[in-house]
Parts: structure tokens; sequence; C-alpha cells
């Protein structure tokens, strides 16, 4: 016999029960964000391979070990997406988005990388994406990062922290990327593979290393900080009057840079204690260069992505219950004509407004009756043949006191709708 079809390794199913807190999150999301003026945007799964090539960096992890990239039928080279942010920007230069003024928009769907499938970490993985276009004071970057400590009140999410850091702009990260170099390359044999790779190609990124045996090395690096202009240290300076004045909680953390190129100025994470090596559960920043770099017109730019299933280990780890929607009546029925009778009675029970089963498949009165106090109904809708015959229902209470009563289709909906 053959093996049963499974899943990809790294690219999981979401049952049911799992789902709920995926459903519960996106409609937290949803409300939040249009509270904030965000508008949803949705875009497509695939996209050019020059688009991630361009916008992340061709010497990046992801652009280079990580994308999964194909060539179609017509020889053409396209992406999964890795990340959201730039099919948003390019839709905002394709679509000309920003003719009337900045936007803000938000997106949510699966991302691809070819990475070893951990806890917290797939090769099919969930974010929620806003990005604010066009907006260039730190003002924006202080109300995501609100906007997010909001979203984990509202999730019951306590153990987090909000990390941020000002990369500055193309001069000061260039200076610094030449004394950087100069520096890793005076204690070349202390670094590891990765360091070395990426000596003269992303050595910023090598600030970020979670190799215990470079955290001295790392620590004594020439500080971006030092490198700053004035313009930056004043955007950064404002971005923490603002954080200060709403009340959140920050540490400034020198070390933290982001993995795509296009970042400048600040970048920001919210990482947690909950979740080991997983903990950065939220990150983005500011990439004031993309929209000209992609072939638009210069905008400054700022957005984050949410890691979902990070967030939904989170929710599971706080032992977060959704609120419960039990259906508000299980239609039982026996005797000739009445499944075709409780098939149009639930149809108009819904039309009421009310969560509505029918019982499906047979069976006694008896069974049925059991099958409506598992679902959790609230009233169990009785239709016999009597019921049928003087075109009413019996209504029976599952979850509180009471009688069973005999009533028209207008009367127990009225009862229904009373303790809803």
């Amino acid at each position: 016999m053959s093996k049963n079809i499974q899943a990809i390794r790294g690219m999981n199913d979401i049952l049911p029960e799992e789902a709920k807190l995926w459903s519960f999150l996106d409609a937290q999301v949803s409300r939040l964000f249009a509270d904030y003026g965000y508008a949803n945007i949705r875009l497509p799964l695939v996209e050019v391979t020059q688009l991630f090539n361009r916008s992340i960096g061709e010497v990046t992890d992801i652009v280079e070990r990580e994308m999964y990239t194909f060539a179609d039928r017509n020889g053409d080279s396209l992406t999964l997406r890795p990340e959201a942010t730039a099919g948003i920007v390019r839709a905002a230069i394709e679509h000309n988005l920003l003719y009337d003024g900045p936007k803000k928009v938000w997106t949510g769907g699966p991302m691809f990388r070819y990475e070893r499938p951990q806890k917290g970490r797939y090769r099919q993985f969930h974010q929620i994406d806003a990005e604010a276009l066009g907006f260039a004071g730190p003002e924006v970057d202080a109300e995501q990062m609100v906007m997010l400590a909001r979203l984990w009140k509202q999730l019951g999410i306590v153990d987090v922290e909000l990390h941020i850091n000002s990369i500055g702009d193309a001069p000061a990260r260039a200076q610094h990327r030449v004394d950087l170099v100069k520096y890793f390359e005076a204690h070349f044999d202390e670094l590891d593979e990765d360091a070395r790779r990426r000596l003269h190609s992303n050595p910023l990124r090598t600030l970020d290393t979670k190799n215990p045996a470079l955290q001295a090395l790392v620590g004594a690096a020439p500080k971006l900080a030092h490198y700053l202009d004035e313009s930056a240290r004043e955007h950064f300076a404002g971005l923490q009057a603002l954080l200060g004045a709403a009340g959140i909680a920050y540490t400034v953390n020198p070390r933290l840079v982001r993995g795509f190129d296009y970042y400048n100025r600040t970048v920001f994470e919210w990482v947690t204690t909950r979740l080991g090596s997983q903990a950065t559960i939220a990150g983005g920043g500011r990439y004031d260069g993309l929209m000209e770099q992609l072939g638009g017109k210069a905008a400054p730019a700022c957005g984050f992505a949410i890691g979902v299933e990070r967030i939904v280990l989170l929710m599971q780890e706080y032992q977060f219950a959704t609120p419960p929607r039990a259906a508000d009546a299980y239609i039982v029925h026996a005797g000739d004509g009445t499944a075709k009778e409780a098939f149009r009675l639930a149809e108009s029970l819904r039309d009421a407004g009310l969560a509505v089963l029918m019982h499906a498949g047979g069976g006694s009165f008896k069974a049925q009756m059991k099958r409506a106090d598992a679902s959790g109904a609230r009233f169990a809708i009785i239709i016999g043949a009597d019921e049928l015959a003087a075109g009413e229902v019996s209504l029976k209470p599952l979850r509180e006191s009471g009688n069973q009563l005999r009533a028209s289709v207008q009367r127990a909906v009225q009862i229904i709708q009373r303790g809803a």
C-alpha cells in the first residue's frame, strides 16, 4: 500500500481549534488598523524575482539561500513572496496610489522562505504587514509601535519588550561600513563562517549575530550611532519623545539591525521571553529610499510585519480563549415532510440573524436530541408531524432552565433573540 500523501515539510495545516485563534487575531487586527486609518490591500503571492533582488538585497540570506524561485513556461524568473513590503511598494508605484497624498495600507497572508523548520519558524509562514507610505516624520514610526502595543494589550500578551535603534541614512552607513570592514578584517581569525562570508557584502548583519563566541568582538565594533548626521539624530530623538509621551517603555539597542537592505533611520522589534530563540514577534522600520529604488517617485515610508504563527503560539502560552459563539438553535426533525420544512426554516432563521445548525443524516428523535445537546446550541427547535401540521415548532431550552413550549416561528425567534 502506498504511503499517504502528507503536507510539505515546513508547510502546516491549521486545524479548526487553532484556526479560531487565527480568525480572532484577524478580526482584532482589521478593526484596530482601521481605527488608525489603515486600508486593506491584497497582493499576489508570486512576483518577478528582480523585485526582491532590488529591494531586499542580493547579498542577504533571504535572496541568496531562502527564496523559492523558479522559471515559468516563458522562461521568466518568478519568486514566491518572502515578505510583503516590496510587493506593496510595487503596487503603490504601479497604481499611483500616492497621487493624492500619503496612504496607510495593510495586508496579510502566507510568505515563503526555505529555512530549517522549527517551532515558530516555517517554510510557509504568515505575516500581517502594515505600511505608511509618504510620511516623513517620526510621528508615524511612533504610531506604529503604539498601535502594536495596543494589539498586545487586546490579546492579553504582556511579556514583550520594544527595542529600537536608528541606522541613519546612506552616507552615515557607508562611512560606518568602511570602518566596520576594517575592524572585522583586523579580527578575521575570530570571525565565524557567516561573518567571513558577509565581510565585504553585508558586514552590518554581523552586528546582529546570535553566535555567543562573537558577542565580545561585536560589542567592541564601531557603533553606527556615532556616525549619524544631525537630521537622523533629531528624528530618533523625536521618536523617543513621542514614545515617552505615549507611556511606551522601550530599550535603545545599538546592535539592532534588520535583514533587508532597504531600511534607514528607525528600526524596531517587539520581542518576547516566552518563545525561546524565536523571540521577535513583530519588526520593521523606515525605508525612505525604496520607492525611488524600485522606479517610483521618491517618497518616505515606514512599516512593520507581525509573525502570525508566533502570536498564535503566545496566545496558546497564555491559554487565550476566543469568545465563544455557540449556535442559537439546533433544528431536530422527524417525520414525512419535516426535513424539507427544517431546511426552509433554517434559512429563514439565519435571515433573522441567528446562528443555526440543522440535523443531517437521519436518526431517531432521541439520537437527534443528543446531537443537539452536544452541539452547544442554546435551544433545540423541534419539527415533528404535529408541528408541521400546525405550522408551528417546539422550542426546548438546552442551556438554561425552562419548559419546552409550542409556538409560531415568529414567537420562537423572539424568544431566542431575547436571550441572545
